[in-house]
């Protein structure tokens, strides 16, 4: 049981992490002229980017003590659980909207996921 809340917690950290990168994007402000360096300094200073990349971090270690425990063929598909937060998170912290396409291949995520956990 607690390896299963190890991979939870990875997935969930890793998610937040790619949603809390995003975040930290909207609020840099690319500038005519200012090169790749200078954005580079702007997304690598930003507090909500660095956040991100934390929770990244974080995520993979646990990951790391996850996957020690159990099959990786196993562990990886369920990885496609993060999808389900950041499309979830998606459309409610930042707008994007959800076409019936989306859902449809979310749900076909999900029905896979669920066949995997079963086995």
């Amino acid at each position: 049981m607690r390896t299963y809340v190890l991979l939870f917690v990875s997935i969930a950290l890793g998610a937040l992490g790619q949603v809390t990168m995003k975040w930290g994007t909207m609020k840099v402000a690319a500038v005519d002229g200012e090169g790749i360096r200078g954005l580079l300094f702007k997304y690598f200073t930003n507090p909500q980017i660095l956040l991100g990349l934390v929770l990244y971090a974080l995520s993979a270690v646990l990951w790391i003590l996850a996957i020690s425990k159990v099959n990786l063929s196993f562990a990886y598909p369920m990885v496609a659980l993060g999808y389900i937060i950041v499309f979830g998170i998606s459309h409610f912290a930042f707008g994007e909207s959800i076409s019936l396409l989306r859902l449809i291949g979310l749900i076909t995520i999900v029905a896979g996921v669920a066949m995997i956990a079963k086995s």
